[in-house]
């Protein structure tokens, strides 16, 4: 595919390597010579200095006879504007665009999907609402550090770190099904020392192995309890910072949990305390010791830092973690800061451009491709796709999961029929019509499987 992406910061910048190494024709616009130019030196792309809304330079870039343009500059206005041209002057055929600002997404129907369209883009991303169920979904399933959605909700794929003490540690997986014999699931893969398994029935789990297994969500918590003794629900909540994702997570929370939010601005304080009812609002500082201690953090069980400054956050995680909170999540921008903050003092970090990959990642894959989560910082993908044809055109449908020649390092996790959870086994048929959920330990390997997943002609 042929796609232009509009804007060198973070998430253009890991966009554009997940494509450029998928072999997609790929150009960048920035303005600024220095990413243009780092990026240049490490991938094989185009680039084009300018501005990104200017029809010039999307004249450069390539919009005549572009795929799809990924709008993802720090400005909401140049992005729409922009999106507006792609598709006006050059009829772009696919416009993906990033909105940060809340006010913008509550007139969503009339600016954007109303005909006549104000601005006519195809798909919206909100890093702000993609970040707080990631955040809401691990606060739902404690010691879990990724907890992923597919099919609607209906299937999770979880990852968690085997500890002593659970069950199966030390034991081959096929002992899953004797253990829990009214409980289907499916460990889909294992990551030890950061190298990753493809595990059979024979493959023992090992203590301080990262282990993602799939299952229905009503089936989640039984499996964890499985690989590590099940530590009690939280109940108690503290957010560092009362920005967009901090004051729509304790929006989220409050109903089931006691939320408190530590906001430095007074103004924001107020206007806090008007809209979220149930939630105490604390003005201060979250790197404040004496607050922390007044406020009973040693009680807490999830510190979530979540302010617009990595450095902020990681230092306020570092003292609620030294006070005695139970678990430390910390939204970290800066890929630099997450390696080194890997000792432990911090329990989750949560990277905004991952998870706003993974979304991106769903549109920019051929296929009937319905979602897809990127893992463990890119190095491996989970996609949810869905067959379609039959024995004669598709070379998955009408066959065993065993006698499909998957690529390698890639596995069936489950499939969605309808309403119903089918965890994959090596006789399960695949159907027409059937969302394939797939773990993919290399995610170079994507390109195979989408080949694997197309259609002949005669499907049509």
């Amino acid at each position: 595919m042929k796609i232009i992406i509009l804007g060198a910061g973070q998430v253009g910048r890991t966009l554009a390597e997940n494509l450029a190494n998928e072999a997609n024709d790929v150009t960048m616009v920035d303005q600024d010579a220095g990413h243009l130019k780092d990026l240049q030196d490490r991938l094989d792309i185009r680039t084009v200095r300018g501005h990104a809304c200017l029809p010039n330079i999307l004249a450069n870039a390539g919009a005549e006879d572009a795929d799809m343009m990924v709008a993802v500059t720090n400005s909401d206005e140049v992005n729409m504007v922009a999106c507006q041209i792609a598709k006006t002057m050059f009829q772009t055929p696919t416009i993906i665009s990033r909105i940060r600002e809340h006010q913008y997404l509550l007139q969503r129907e009339a600016l954007f999907k109303e005909e006549p369209r104000a601005f006519p883009i195809d798909v919206i991303i909100s890093p702000e609402k993609l970040v707080t169920a990631h955040v809401q979904r691990l606060i739902e399933n404690p010691t879990a550090l990724q907890v992923l959605d597919f099919a609607k909700g209906k299937v999770q794929l979880v990852a968690v770190t085997a500890c002593h003490g659970g069950p199966l540690v030390g034991k081959p997986v096929s002992d899953l099904r004797s253990h829990m014999p009214n409980v289907d699931t499916r460990v889909a893969a294992i990551f030890r020392n950061d190298k990753a398994i493809v595990p059979s029935g024979k493959t023992h789990i090992h203590v301080d192995d990262e282990v993602f297994f799939i299952a229905a969500k009503p089936d989640i918590s039984k499996v964890m309890s499985e690989l590590r003794r099940l530590e009690k629900p939280y109940k108690r909540i503290m957010i560092a910072g009362g920005g967009n994702i901090g004051a729509r997570l304790a929006r989220n929370l409050r109903k089931h949990f006691r939320v408190k939010v530590i906001e430095r601005g007074l103004e924001r304080c107020e206007h806090l305390a008007d809209i979220l009812d149930d939630v105490i609002i604390l003005h201060g500082s979250a790197s404040d010791r004496d607050l922390l201690v007044e406020e009973n953090i040693e009680s807490t069980d999830v510190f979530c830092a979540l302010t617009n400054d990595d450095e902020a956050n990681i230092m306020a995680s570092m003292l609620a973690k030294r006070l005695g909170v139970r678990t430390v999540m910390t939204l970290i921008s800066n890929p630099a800061y997450v390696d080194l903050i890997e000792d432990g003092t911090i329990d989750i970090a949560i990277s905004p451009q991952q998870t706003t990959i993974s979304s991106l990642l769903t549109h920019v894959r051929r296929g009937d491709i319905v979602n897809v989560h990127s893992l463990r910082r890119g190095a491996a993908e989970a996609i949810e796709v869905v067959a379609h044809g039959d024995s004669k055109t598709s070379k998955v449908v009408g066959r065993c999961v065993a006698d499909i020649p998957l690529p390698q390092g890639t596995s069936f996790g489950a499939i969605v029929r309808g309403e119903d959870v089918l965890i994959a086994h090596h006789d399960t048929v695949i159907e027409n019509d059937d969302h394939c959920i797939l773990f993919l330990t290399d995610r170079h390997m994507i390109h195979d499987v989408e080949r694997l997943f197309a259609v002949t002609l005669g499907f049509f």
